[in-house]
C-alpha cells in the first residue's frame, strides 16, 4: 500500500480547472488497487471536498496546505494559528494595505475594501507584465464578493471574536518588493509557516500547516512507511511535501525551483500529468524504485 499526495491547481487540475477522464481512471485504478490517494492543496476543505464530489472521488483531504485533515469527512487534524501569532500578522498586512483573506473554522473573511486595495496595487504600475498571463492570476485575483466570503470593516472584528479558530492567511502581494519586504517581516513570526503557491501570493498558517507535515501525519495515521508515499505538485508550498515524501514528482508544469526539489518530473497538467506519474512510477513502480 502506497499513501499518495496529489497537489490540485496545477497538478490534479488542468489549466481549464477540471480532471481530466485519464487522471480520475488512473486515481480510481489506484484506489482499487488499495493505495490511499490523498488530496493535499492550498484551498479550504470544503472547497476540496466540493471539487472531489464532482467527480465521485472519496479522498483523505489537507486543506490549507495540511492545517486541516480529513479522513471520510472525520477531522483528524486542526493546527491553527495562536493569538499572538494573529495580531502580528494582521498588524504587518494591514500596514501594507494589502488585499488578503482570513480562513477560519466558520469560514473565510476579507476585507471590505479588497476590491479598492487590489485596484490601488494594479494601477500603481508596479505589477510585472507576466503575472497578468499566469495560471493562477484570476483565481488569486477574483474579488471576495464573487467568492461569497463575509467581509469585515476591521480585522479585529475576526481576530479577536473567541469562536474563530484561525488557519490561515491568504495575502495578494503583486508588487515584487512589497512582497519581498513582508515576506521578510512575516517569517519573524515565531511558530508560523510561510510559503507561497504562486509568484504573487503568500501563504502563512501553523508552523504544523505545511505540506509536509500533513502528508506525515496522514501516513501515521494509516500506517504508512514515509518510503512508501509519493507526493505530486507544482508550486512551492509542494516543496515541503517532496522533502518528506519517498518519491517525489514535480509537474511539467512547475517552476524550475519545484522542479530541482524533485526527484523526478511527470508531464504537465493539461497532458493528463498525474495519469502519466500513477501509470509509470507506481503501477510500474519495478522500473523505477
Amino acid at each position: 500500500m502506497k499513501l499518495i499526495a496529489l497537489d490540485l491547481d496545477g497538478t490534479t487540475l488542468s489549466s481549464n480547472k477540471i480532471i481530466s477522464k485519464e487522471n480520475l481512471s488512473s486515481i480510481k485504478k489506484a484506489q482499487q488497487q488499495g493505495h490511499i490517494v490523498m488530496i493535499l492543496s492550498g484551498r479550504s476543505p470544503s472547497s476540496i471536498h466540493d471539487e472531489m464530489t464532482k467527480y465521485g472521488l472519496n479522498c483523505p483531504i489537507g486543506g490549507h496546505n495540511g492545517s486541516a485533515l480529513y479522513v471520510d469527512g472525520k477531522l483528524i487534524e486542526l493546527n491553527t494559528l495562536g493569538r499572538n501569532q494573529i495580531q502580528k500578522l494582521a498588524l504587518e498586512v494591514e500596514k501594507e494595505a494589502l488585499p488578503y483573506n482570513i480562513s477560519t473554522n466558520k469560514g473565510i473573511f476579507a476585507p471590505r475594501n479588497w476590491n479598492e486595495r487590489f485596484e490601488q496595487v494594479i494601477s500603481s504600475g508596479r505589477v510585472p507584465e507576466e503575472y497578468f498571463e499566469n495560471k493562477h492570476f484570476k483565481m488569486f485575483t477574483t474579488s471576495p464578493y464573487v467568492y461569497g466570503h463575509s467581509l469585515f470593516n476591521n480585522v479585529q472584528e475576526v481576530i479577536n471574536n473567541d469562536d474563530f479558530s484561525i488557519l490561515k492567511f491568504l495575502i495578494l502581494a503583486l508588487d515584487p518588493q512589497q512582497k519581498e519586504r513582508i515576506q521578510k517581516n512575516l517569517r519573524l513570526i515565531d511558530g508560523t509557516f510561510v510559503t507561497s503557491s504562486s509568484p504573487f501570493n503568500l501563504e502563512v498558517t501553523h508552523q504544523n500547516g505545511n505540506k509536509g507535515y500533513g502528508l506525515k501525519a496522514m501516513a501515521t495515521y494509516f500506517n504508512i512507511p514515509l518510503e512508501n508515499t509519493i507526493a505530486i505538485g507544482d508550486e512551492k508550498n509542494d516543496i515541503p511535501m517532496f522533502n518528506i515524501a519517498g518519491l517525489s514528482i514535480a509537474m511539467g508544469n512547475a517552476e524550475e525551483e519545484v522542479k530541482l526539489s524533485s526527484d523526478l518530473v511527470t508531464l504537465s497538467n493539461d497532458e493528463n500529468g498525474v495519469a502519466y506519474a500513477i501509470e509509470k512510477y507506481i503501477f510500474k513502480e519495478s522500473n523505477v524504485l
